[in-house]
């Protein structure tokens, strides 16, 4: 028997997967359980609709962080950093200090998509990556000058 998946079954499918089963086991416990229905014309039909909304979904999401990422690439960003008589710094420049600066450019990013493997407390330019989109990563330049 066919059965379209609503949910992921582990060791079976994910959800939206068309599988063959036994009808024992479709009939006594994946349909109950709301885990899956009859593979029926109409089911298949909204399986290929939501498949194709899906996908629209994901380029555009593709094709916006691909905006975003020449938007983030253009902007070059300035930050402090306060720093002794010996050069030795005080404090540090961490993911919060990042988002808060393209904030003020008026770029929205997220902490979780800043990618600093840890705060900057060296003086000078870096580079820093940032992930909008799981196949979209950005690089913005950081020069941290002298307060």
């Amino acid at each position: 028997m066919d059965v379209v998946l609503l949910k992921p079954v582990e060791k079976l499918g994910a959800a939206g997967e068309v599988v063959h089963v036994k009808p024992g086991f479709a009939r006594n416990y994946l349909i109950p359980c709301g885990l899956a229905a009859p593979a029926t014309p109409q089911q298949l039909n909204a399986l290929t609709a939501r498949k194709r909304h899906e996908a629209q979904q994901a380029e555009r999401a593709q094709t916006e962080a691909a905006a975003l990422k020449e938007q983030l690439e253009r902007a070059p960003l300035a930050l402090s950093l306060s720093v002794g008589a010996d050069e030795k710094p005080f404090g540090s420049i961490t993911v919060h200090d990042v988002v808060e600066a393209l904030t003020r450019q008026g770029i929205a990013v997220e902490k979780s998509m800043v990618r600093l493997e840890h705060p900057i407390k060296v003086l000078g330019r870096h580079e820093i990556p940032v992930r909008l989109h799981p196949q979209v990563t950005a690089t913005v330049v950081l020069s941290v000058v002298k307060a």
